[in-house]
């Protein structure tokens, strides 16, 4: 009888462990590679980094279109991952919809679709930052020619390399910053 009973439980029980563990990307789930902005810092606090100090103030990133693209990847990325990611849930809402608001005004800044899929954006973003470490005008060219733009390639780029200032961004990325040092302090 026990034992009849440890199989039914155990029965029971796996597809719950499975379902947990065969959880798939989707167009929804930026991901990033390792050391995206830093060779040794997690990317969550990587990007609370180049967020902040890039959205900071704007000539920080001025004719410097590689840290310009890192922080608009920063913003793409933490908008999904504070929301979703358990390691963030003592952060406060306002602070998670901050960055989702954050990224819907980078967007319309640099033209892209407010429909486009976060891991399309990022990765895209990804690309320009390989290429214009390589040189690459064609690859950065055919980039900012995605579907996910709705700026000419020539004008995304340019916005790209001159990213105003973003006061939704500046504060979304000081606020968040701030309170996961205040979390990752206690």
């Amino acid at each position: 009888m026990q034992v009849k009973r440890g199989v039914l439980i155990i029965t029971a029980l796996c597809p719950l462990v499975t379902a947990c563990a065969t959880v798939t990307a989707s167009l929804q789930t930026p991901d990033l590679p390792p050391g995206v902005f830093g060779v040794y810092e997690d990317n969550d606090l990587g990007a609370l980094n180049q967020s902040t100090w890039a959205f900071a103030e704007s000539r920080r990133t001025h004719d410097d279109p590689i840290d310009a693209a890192k922080a608009v990847i920063a913003v793409e990325y933490l908008a999904y991952q504070l929301r979703t990611n358990p390691r963030w849930i003592g952060l406060s809402a306002t602070s998670k919809l901050g960055m989702v608001q954050a990224r819907a005004e980078i967007r319309q800044v640099l033209g892209i679709r407010p429909d486009a899929p976060p891991r399309l954006v990022v990765d895209t973003f990804l690309r320009v930052v390989a290429a214009l470490r390589d040189g690459d005008q064609a690859t950065i060219t055919q980039a900012f020619n995605a579907s996910i733009f709705t700026l000419p390639a020539a004008q995304a780029q340019q916005v790209l390399t001159n990213l105003p200032y973003i006061q939704s961004a500046s504060g979304a990325a000081s606020q968040a910053s701030s309170e996961a040092l205040a979390k990752g302090s206690r």
